[in-house]
């Protein structure tokens, strides 16, 4: 029997989410061994769902993070400010030198038959040394919280990480709180930590705790290790081999109320076919295919994370909460940078069909 999904009614923040913060530096479509320039987006895939809720859906959410008192840290922390995230922070002294630091993700868009390149500069990164005991989960679940969020990027970072998110994902149970992770499997990230061997023991140990699970059919088979169909097959998206992964993941985790994936055959960096499916209560539900022109891919899925949180903690029925997750995931494709600029009007009228048509 497929657990119930409880939400909470109310509270006093509607969202926390528990991940690294990172500064992103984005060459364009320009890449880097060429590059003359970058723009700086404030990213974390955790926080990325936070932000999404607070600015496109009106929610009222937090981050739980490092951060470090020096100018990139005093810019993280604005920026997290402008999109309406209240900040829940362990601070750290830079030593000037070495840091600890806030982490740099460097990653181009890609164009046309050459697809976009992430790396990442994680020496000394305050997020990685937060670890059980550096949050007051009393203090923070005791006003209110309606869903906890945490992910793979962040339990990438150390044993102490891994550790944090279990610890915050007990607390908010034992809150009331929905708990959801989403997978989010790197593998360089995970190449510095025993590989996928390892991966998929601590995010095994990590999804024991979880409500609603999110991630891509890549993620599912690489970070839990459960066979999947191939992505692409025929030019096309099978749903079908996807809705019987998602069945043989509630096999291994019968805890789990929710699970939802987005559904992306990559034609081009700039040319995507999107979709998603979700089991939600026993019952699955498909979005529609649709042909996407991208700009920058980085963020889409947690956008879909977004949308999708926000159609369950509204009351959406299944198929809406999925197309509110499809339609803000492939809005945010179009825009630069990991967060969203999307309005909520804009949302709706992706979800229910709408075209790109100007409006005057």
């Amino acid at each position: 029997m497929t657990p119930e999904l409880r939400i909470p009614p109310t509270g006093a923040l509607d969202f926390v989410s528990l991940g690294a913060l990172v500064i992103r530096l984005d060459p364009g479509d320009v890449p880097f061994q060429k590059a003359t320039e970058c723009r700086i987006h404030v990213s974390g895939a955790e926080y990325n769902v936070a932000a999404n809720l607070a600015s496109c859906f009106g929610l009222q959410t937090a981050v739980a993070s490092a951060c470090v008192d020096y100018p990139i840290g005093q810019l993280v922390a604005e920026r997290v400010r402008a999109m309406g995230v209240r900040g829940i922070y362990r601070w750290s002294p830079h030593d000037g030198v070495r840091g600890p630091n806030i982490a740099t993700v460097y990653s181009d868009r890609g164009f046309g038959i050459r697809p976009p390149v992430v790396f990442y500069n994680r020496a000394g990164e305050a997020a990685a040394l937060l670890g059980p005991g550096d949050f007051d989960w009393d203090e923070i679940f005791g006003q209110g919280v309606r869903w906890f969020h945490s992910g793979g990027l962040f339990a990438a970072l150390s044993e102490s990480t891994s550790a944090l998110i279990v610890e915050g994902m007990r607390a908010a149970k034992a809150a009331g709180a929905v708990v959801s992770f989403d997978l989010n499997y790197r593998e360089k990230l995970w190449a510095t930590r025993g590989g996928q061997p390892e991966a998929q023991s601590v995010i095994g140990r990590i999804v024991e705790n979880v409500d609603v699970l999110l991630g891509n059919e890549e993620d599912v088979q690489q970070a839990l290790g459960i066979s999947g169909p191939e992505p692409g097959a025929g030019g096309s998206l099978e749903v079908g081999g996807f809705v019987g992964l998602m069945e043989r993941v509630r096999e291994h985790y019968p805890n789990l109320a929710v699970m939802a994936t987005t559904l992306r055959d990559v034609r081009s960096a700039n040319r995507h076919i999107w979709s998603a499916v979700a089991m939600i209560g026993g019952e699955t539900v498909v979005a529609p295919s649709r042909e996407l022109d991208v700009y920058d891919r980085v963020g889409g899925g947690d956008g879909f994370a977004a949308g999708f949180v926000y159609g369950l903690l509204t009351g959406e029925p299944p198929e809406q909460a999925l197309r509110l997750g499809w339609a803000h995931g492939a809005l945010v494709t179009g825009y630069p940078g990991d967060t969203t600029m999307a309005t909520l009007a804009q949302v709706r009228a992706v979800a229910a069909g709408g075209a790109a048509r100007i409006q005057r």
